[in-house]
């Protein structure tokens, strides 16, 4: 199947909720991750790759940081006369918040889907942090004949986020004979990624029913009760880097296990591609110190940096010393601080001798702006 028959969706402000603070002023898509990108980068990317040359973000509320990154897709190479990147925000009166549920999501874009010449859909949430070749999931949804395909994973259940589909009985075709919605098990899981390929007819067609019947669940009233009438298989990448995003401490231990260089390698085999804010090299102090951590341009380093993810413009003063934790965009740490176990947001302000301690299962979250 070639990509340029696929419509990519993908749903910015799915799953806000597990984040809490850091998705309080933007969507799930535009958190930012891994010293340089935003969480929406990954599906983006991943579509891209894969020959989509159409794709729609669809947003709810709290997305003008989401519209400032993606802008007209152009670092996706999506800035085109034909096809390539459509925000699709809410549009009521008086109300930023149009939809409550992905039922809604979809059916208020019916005209978008209508509109697109695409034979299949392709929609796919921004809290998994994956690199895949959808190439492979096409062609497998293709070949199998199938109705639908999910992309999943094998690990453990996600816990702070509603809705997960789990496989329960697959034939050795790859189709779903059982699945079962929010399993509560301390084993390993199949689970669903929330990627899925259909046809498009297909998709307007069960939102419609769906949506006329005020059906709310798309698991339950979509996947899970078509399960005899349709074809859905599964699609294996557990093979691939994949991190779900589904709370606070998640979203830190991804973001740690990056500093691993056979994890980056394993994400990153695949090119990721992000807005670029051009920005001097960072300058490091004469008395500072580095261990393995990743730095974006434009930092001023004067103290000693351990095991963390620092983003550009970051500042940190003489004789601190930071360790296992996050600095997002322009964050400024003053002299004789510590810091160890924290996640500090954009713009946030650590004065003179500050120490801040979490712990690697409960980190430390600053809210942006804030000033300590």
């Amino acid at each position: 199947m070639n990509g340029k028959k696929v419509l990519g969706i993908v749903f910015a402000n799915i799953h806000e909720e597990a984040l809490d603070s850091l998705t309080a002023t933007r969507t799930m898509g535009s958190v930012p991750f891994c010293s340089r990108y935003r969480l929406i980068d990954f599906p983006l990317s991943n579509m891209v790759e894969s020959g989509v040359a159409k794709i729609g973000v669809v947003t709810n509320s709290n997305f003008q940081s989401l519209m400032d990154h993606v802008g007209t897709g152009k670092p996706w190479d999506l800035s085109r006369k034909t096809d390539g990147l459509y925000l699709l925000p809410p549009f009521s009166v008086g109300s930023a918040n149009m939809w409550g549920n992905r039922i809604d999501a979809i059916y208020g874009n019916l005209n978008f889907l209508q509109q697109s010449n695409q034979t299949y859909v392709l929609m796919s949430d921004c809290n998994h942090i994956l690199s895949v070749d959808y190439t492979n999931l096409f062609n497998a949804h293709e070949e199998s004949g199938a109705d639908i395909t999910i992309l999943g994973v094998k690990g453990k259940m996600p816990e702070n986020i509603g809705s997960v589909l789990t496989f329960d009985k697959i034939e050795d075709n790859g189709r779903i004979t059982e699945m079962s919605l929010d399993r509560k098990t301390d084993e390993d899981v199949f689970y669903s990624c929330n990627i899925m390929i259909m046809k498009k007819y297909l998709l307007e067609t069960l939102i419609t029913n769906a949506h006329s019947k005020n059906e709310i669940s798309y698991q339950r009233n979509i996947i899970m009760s078509n399960i005899n009438n349709l074809k859905i298989h599964a699609f294996d990448a557990t093979d691939s880097f994949v991190g779900t995003v589904d709370s606070v401490k998640s979203y830190y231990d991804i973001s740690m296990s990056l500093l691993e260089k056979e994890n980056r390698k394993k994400l990153f085999n695949r090119p990721i591609s992000t807005k670029e804010r051009d920005d001097m090299p960072t300058i490091y102090g004469p008395d500072s110190s580095l261990k393995n951590s990743l730095v974006a341009d434009g930092c001023i380093i004067e103290g000693k940096v351990e095991n963390c993810i620092i983003f550009k413009g970051v500042k940190i003063g003489r004789d601190t010393e930071i360790k296992n934790s996050i600095l997002m965009q322009d964050t400024v740490v003053g002299n004789n601080a510590k810091i160890s176990c924290v996640i500090a947001d954009k713009n946030v302000n650590i004065k003179d001798g500050a120490e801040l301690s979490g712990a690697d299962t409960f980190p430390i979250c600053l809210i942006k702006n804030t000033r300590i």
